[in-house]
């Protein structure tokens, strides 16, 4: 063979789905069928979703994943080979890829590095393995990794590429979303390809899972190290790429790294002495004549574009995998609530969306209009319920046990408050669920109120810095190509209009150094010192330490929202609600 058609299946997989999973596995599998594919992988634990956590104690769900995978096999032929990630049980449980060849399992491959970092916890499942696969189809050998077993410049994959001799390393994965991920992510393969003088076929996970999101960007990569293929992101894709192993063999000839690395304390250095290789050949009959297909390279989104795809795809999801349609936005008038609307229209389509305007007595008219043309602007169903009334009536109801107090904060979070009731009260009624819009510059400081604008059951802008709110929104209507966001929403200072002439820099610093505070702090875990040695004013580093640290408890207590950055808030930075220690 000169050539191998390899075929990524980039689907959207939903966690404890099997029949609708097997079914998406299926579909890939005769597409392969049809093009004529040698090889079809679809993404880590295709099977059960990723991350499954704690369905993994049920044998049940176990064994269901298991047959599973038999019923796939079935429908393999000798000339096509796929490459299923499921759930191996051998006395313990393994993060597994399921090899399925003429219709039976013809191999199987058990992840070896199990992250247990971030948003990770494949130790408390999974039992590591020491063995590395190689599948041999007439001559052609194909190593199999998992995921993280790619990230190491000394694991399996170098093993299959140096002792297994495998010309193509094939990697189904899971890999969460965070910004810049992709570009990291090529770097990583484009050198593994290159140092082992094999070509590399990565196949991701795509869709919102909780508070992840998967990307998708599956790629091929070619013994260069140059990407010859690449799939879209943020969409179910299924892309095709014909390696050519006649110039990986050529390659191998002139590197003498692949002579000299075979021998010597580089093996043992890398643990590569310790790991079994097995060598898999099978009986395969490449299916011929194979139809011409077209190179397809897509082109990596700008940052704006890929978070808000990112955002998107999130919010679809949890609500269609949760067997809801609809939402519901409070617009205040401000960018936070603005952008969250957009993003739902984008997600569910106008007609599933709705917005409530809630004026209060210190609403400014400005706002109910901004609110109101947005709507317009969108297309969906807008309410206008005024809180004055309720408002007062809680302050008479009030009015005995707080007789000759000053009217504080206590008041303003009652308003915000009566307009977290009135969105659950639409929520319960109507079935829709309410988007909080809250971002992560206040969620970092606490700057929210409990119970009240951030009561709800999604916040999608969980994890996005108010400056990267104004780039977001600014991209609504790039993309759009008119102003969906009316321009005054931009450019008026952002308030909370629970009292006369509020603004947010009364209490925060402004918001890029807000921003940029809390990205070192939060993202980066740098101390106090760290920060003010970086330039800022100690006063203010301590500020914002103390309101960081101070609002956990509140932060326990939000809606889950997707991960965007590096470090989120949640499963991936993980502190004690009670807690004494301070810089």
């Amino acid at each position: 063979m000169q050539v191998l058609r390899v075929a990524l299946a980039q689907v959207n997989a939903t966690v404890g789905d099997i029949e609708g999973n097997a079914r998406k596995i299926a579909e890939g599998i005769e597409r392969a069928k049809e093009v004529r594919a040698d090889v079809v992988a679809f993404p880590e634990l295709a099977v059960t979703g990723y991350p499954p956590e704690d369905l993994l104690y049920k044998p049940h769900f176990i064994a269901c994943n298991s047959e599973a995978v038999l019923k796939l096999a079935q429908l393999v032929p000798k000339s096509l080979v796929a490459v299923v990630g499921f759930v191996y049980k051998d006395g313990d449980i393994f993060n597994a890829a399921a090899v399925l060849h003429d219709c039976k399992v013809a191999a199987i491959y058990r992840k070896h590095y199990l992250p247990n970092y971030g948003v990770f916890d494949e130790f408390r499942y999974f039992r590591q393995s020491d063995e590395a696969l190689v599948i041999d189809l007439n001559g052609v050998r194909i190593g199999i990794t998992i995921c993280e077993d790619i990230w190491y410049p000394g694991g399996p994959a170098r093993a299959e590429a140096l002792f297994g001799d495998a010309h193509i390393l094939l990697n189904i994965s899971s890999s969460p979303y965070h910004i810049g991920k992709l570009a990291w992510r090529e770097r990583m393969l484009g050198v593994r390809a290159n140092d082992n003088s094999a070509a590399v076929a990565y196949v991701n996970l795509v869709g919102g899972q909780d508070e992840l999101v998967f990307d998708g960007a599956s790629l091929v990569v070619n013994e260069q190290g140059e990407v010859i293929a690449r799939a879209k992101q943020f969409e179910e894709d299924f892309l095709i790429a014909d390696v050519d192993l006649v110039s990986i063999a050529r390659t191998r000839l002139h590197d003498p790294r692949r002579r000299q690395d075979g021998f010597g304390l580089r093996v043992s250095e890398q643990g590569l002495d310790r790991m079994k290789m097995k060598v898999v050949a099978l009986p395969f009959e490449p299916a011929q004549p194979k139809p011409p297909i077209e190179r397809r390279i897509e082109m990596p989104l700008s940052k704006a574009a890929e978070v808000y795809w990112a955002l998107v795809l999130a919010t679809r999801d949890y609500l269609h995998k949760n067997g809801m349609t609809d939402a519901v936005v409070g617009l205040s008038g401000g960018i936070d609530s603005s952008l969250t609307c957009c993003i739902a229209v984008d997600a569910l389509g106008r007609e599933h969306v709705t917005g409530v305007a809630m004026p209060g007595p210190y609403s400014s008219q400005h706002s109910l209009e901004d609110a109101k043309a947005l709507a317009h602007n969108l297309g969906i169903r807008f309410l206008v319920i005024p809180i004055n009334d309720v408002f007062e009536a809680f302050l008479s109801a009030l009015s005995d046990v707080f007789r000759g107090m000053p009217q504080d904060v206590t008041e303003e979070n009652l308003q915000a408050r009566i307009r977290g009731v009135i969105l659950m009260a639409l929520s319960n009624k109507f079935g829709w669920l309410v988007l909080t819009t809250g971002n992560k510059s206040e969620s970092s400081t606490g700057y929210c109120t409990l119970y009240g604008d951030t009561a709800g059951g999604f916040m999608v802008l969980k994890d996005v810095y108010k400056m990267l709110v104004y780039e977001l929104a600014a991209y609504v209507n790039e993309k759009a190509g008119k102003e969906i966001i009316p321009r005054r929403v931009f450019e008026k200072p952002p308030s909370a209009e629970l009292r006369p002439g509020q603004v947010d820099q009364e209490k925060l610093p402004p918001y890029p150094l807000l921003d940029a505070i809390l990205k070192a702090y939060v993202e980066e875990d740098k101390s106090v010192s760290d920060i003010v040695a970086m330039g800022y004013d100690e006063a203010t580093v301590r500020g914002v330490a103390r309101m960081v640290d101070g609002s956990e408890y509140k932060r326990r207590q939000f809606a889950p929202g997707p991960k965007i950055t590096h470090r989120a808030f949640g499963k991936d930075r993980r502190l004690p609600i009670t807690n004494r220690f301070s810089e």
